[in-house]
């Protein structure tokens, strides 16, 4: 028997992205809306006439790893905005994730740690799939409503910031966690925290990677509501405490988490936002962008350029592998090899040495033997 043809990470890119764009061959009108069924998503579900008639819904479909997006994910979630954007019958996007933990916890770290470390260049082509998937949000020319099911950390914060509006469930909570694992928040938290909730909020946020609970985030414009979520047996618990919200997490104490009252107030928003004119609603959008995209637009290429070059340096080698190995990074090692006047950049330095046994160059400052011949250098 013949053994199945195992394909490169290269291959499965191309196949994924040949699947998600390819088109019934009775039907090749590049402007025409699909049937949802027909893109066979793996890691989103793409509905429409949902949660009411003339929305369409987008979720993450990865409550296991807490919705997080994979470069699949990227891909998917830019086709989904994409056919959505050219249907006409569509005139609101809701957008959430599975279940009632996360909305979305940004990029898939594990897959960072395993592929990105190892080949930064390829960073770069991910950031390319990520700012097309934001541009998708921004482009789309309908009102996207973020659905806040629960957490929103990261690339999901600057998700939900991409939308137009956002309700959140009170349990939920919005967090930027960039600098604590060797990353920077620039796609889209960089940009648009200082428009939303003002230039001292958003280095708070940014630079202490504390949570903000989502009775709080209302207060500072960061979503438009909050919505009870927890409950009490039949009754509902209004701006629940942490410890009531753990407990409904938990599902002890008798509290648990109920998404109802979150799911109505996101369709009677859609409803309103039906009752408009389409074009209008488009350029009203297109109109109040205008400052979101001037940063975006500013600052998007370089972060592109950066954040790949900076995946060649230690910062981000110990903190995505100390997220997988769930240990805390170790900060202090980094600033004590910097005040030492070692290699705070690298982990073995600049490739500065050469052996003189076998002629191997480029070897870096910290080896003490060639990483050819196993010599020993001076």
């Amino acid at each position: 028997m013949k053994a199945a043809k195992r394909h490169s990470k290269a291959e499965e890119f191309t196949m994924r992205q040949d699947r998600i764009i390819e088109q019934p061959e009775s039907d090749m009108n590049p402007l025409k809306a699909r049937n949802p069924s027909s893109f066979e998503f793996r890691t989103i579900l793409y509905e429409k006439d949902q949660p009411i008639a003339g929305c369409a819904r987008i979720t993450i479909n990865r409550p296991g790893s807490y919705n997080a997006y994979s470069t699949g994910t990227l891909q998917e979630l830019t086709a989904a905005f994409g056919d959505a954007a050219l249907d006409d019958a569509i005139g609101a996007i809701v957008y959430t994730g599975a279940g009632d933990r996360a909305f979305c916890t940004g990029g898939d770290v594990k897959e960072y740690s395993e592929d990105y470390v190892a080949r930064p260049r390829h960073y770069w082509k991910y950031m390319g799939l990520f700012r097309g998937y934001i541009e998708g949000i921004l482009n789309c020319g309908k009102p996207v409503i973020a659905r806040l099911n629960g957490m929103a950390v990261g690339g999901g914060n600057e998700s939900q910031l991409a939308c137009d509006l956002s309700l959140a469930a009170e349990h939920a909570v919005l967090r930027q966690v960039g600098v604590q694992v060797g990353s920077v928040a620039a796609g889209g938290a960089t940009q648009w925290l200082p428009l939303a909730i003002g230039d001292r909020r958003a280095r708070w946020m940014l630079m202490t990677g504390e949570p903000v609970p989502a009775v709080r985030a209302e207060e500072w414009g960061l979503i438009n509501r909050a919505v009870p979520s927890v409950r009490r047996g039949t009754s509902w618990v209004e701006k629940a405490t942490q410890e009531e919200i753990k407990s409904a997490l938990a599902g002890r104490d008798g509290l648990t988490i109920d998404l109802t009252r979150l799911d109505e107030e996101v369709s009677a928003l859609a409803r309103k936002l039906l009752e408009s004119f389409p074009e209008c609603m488009r350029y009203t959008k297109q109109q109040v962008n205008v400052h979101k995209e001037m940063s975006w637009h500013q600052t998007i290429g370089h972060a592109r350029e950066w954040l790949a070059l900076h995946y060649t340096h230690w910062e981000p080698i110990e903190g995505m592998n100390a997220f997988v190995e769930k240990r805390r990074p170790n900060y202090a090692k980094l600033r004590a090899e910097a005040a030492s006047d070692r290699w705070s950049e690298t982990p073995w330095g600049p490739g500065v040495k050469s052996c003189g046994a076998c002629g191997t160059s480029g070897l870096p400052e910290g080896f003490r033997h060639c990483g050819s011949c196993g010599a020993e250098i001076s």
